[in-house]
């Protein structure tokens, strides 16, 4: 049987049964389940707001944009981000006209703080973090960066279902965090997302324009007796960000299960060290930091000949990724192109094996000894 990168596991009945409430009362949008959903989400985070949207992109979108608006930031002012990251998280920056300054990464394949400082400007406004694979990097320092300077922090926390840095749920330092639920994330749904401010009146203008504009959503216009207040506001020019209550449903039944399903995620990992430990001088898995305990959404490992094994694997029925392409070299990022050698190297060395709940300890033997013969053959590689 193929052994797939990503094979996301819903508990279908109860999920079943979370949608049918929503049937059964007529209400599937904003509202009711989306309600629901963000207060279980602070208390499992700890964030003091969470406002659900659907997607992380949106999410992020949503941040930049206000920040923007509120603190003046000019067009071509400049938010340093990451190359070795989904596209998105850049996009955003562009949406809003600002310039997207790339910095290297680490070891971690998360921003190296000296080329971040290194790159710092005049006309720097804030720093999009990106916690890859649920490894949290250098985050502390960055966080220091962001003091320092005086600069905005948005946690690009797609992968960071879940993760701890120093016992605590990572996020809550940063002036935005965004979480995805995106179809293959640790909290599958569809497709959804949450975005926490740490302040009360970014998260209610968050709410309007991810709502058109329009300062009273359809729930907040209506009552239990069907009662429907039809006056409202429209404040800014919005959009259709918002979340809806069948995703909603989704997620918290998902939200009940997300630690003992992480844990798993983490016995493969183990897995796949345990495997590879006798081979270091030929495989390097992309290290967990200090302090962290990883979501493990990813199992990075870099080899030298990396496209070589990707197609091996193939040829066996396992299907892995690359997380992620170096961004400056699209097209559209080309201004950049070898600002960050280290994320251009690892872009095309790394490969995420598979890993999801599904996984037996026999599908991830089967993996290692692939991955190893194929390296063996390769010749010596690593670095």
């Amino acid at each position: 049987m193929p052994i797939q990168l990503f094979v996301p596991t819903f508990r279908v009945d109860e999920c079943l049964q979370e949608i049918r409430e929503c049937l059964d009362k007529g209400w599937t949008g904003l509202g009711y389940k989306t309600v629901e959903f963000e207060e279980k989400w602070k208390a499992f985070t700890g964030m003091s707001h969470a406002h659900f949207v659907n997607s992380a992109t949106v999410g992020l979108h949503l941040a930049v944009k206000i920040f923007k608006d509120e603190l003046g930031w000019k067009d071509d002012d400049e938010i340093i981000s990451t190359p070795i990251t989904f596209i998105s998280t850049n996009h955003v920056i562009t949406y809003e006209k600002l310039k997207v300054i790339f910095a290297d990464v680490d070891e971690s394949l998360c921003l190296d703080p000296i080329d971040v400082e290194e790159k710092i400007t005049d006309k720097t406004k804030a720093i999009i973090y990106v916690g890859i694979g649920g490894n949290s990097g250098k985050y502390k320092e960055i966080e220091m960066l962001r003091n320092k300077y005086n600069l905005k922090l948005i946690l690009d926390a797609a992968h960071m279902v879940g993760t701890k840095l120093d016992g605590e749920n990572i996020g809550m330092e940063a002036d935005a965090t965004v979480y995805s639920f995106q179809a293959v994330k640790n909290l599958p749904t569809a497709d959804s997302g949450m975005l926490c401010f740490k302040d009360e009146k970014r998260d209610q203008i968050a709410r309007k324009l991810s709502w058109l504009g329009i300062n009273k959503d359809t729930y907040l216009r209506s009552n239990e007796n069907g009662d429907y207040r039809w006056k409202y506001n429209v404040e800014y020019i919005g959009y259709k960000y918002h979340g809806n209550s069948i995703m909603a449903s989704i997620g918290l039944v998902q939200l009940k299960y997300l630690e003992e399903d992480n844990k798993y995620r983490k016995q493969i990992a183990s897995w796949y060290d345990e495997g590879f430990r006798p081979y270091k001088n030929l495989i390097r898995s992309i290290p967990i930091a200090k302090g962290c305990e990883s979501s493990r959404h990813l199992y990075i490992i870099e080899v030298d000949e990396r496209d070589a094994l990707m197609k091996t694997l193939n040829d066996h029925e396992i299907y892995p990724g690359v997380h992620y392409i170096d961004n400056t070299t699209y097209s559209m990022y080309s201004y950049a192109a070898g600002s960050c050698p280290k994320a251009n190297y690892m872009s095309e060395h790394i490969l995420s094996l598979p890993l999801h709940l599904r996984l037996t300890k026999q599908d991830v033997d089967k993996v290692v000894e692939i991955v190893i013969k194929s390296v063996q053959v390769g010749g010596k590689q690593g670095t």
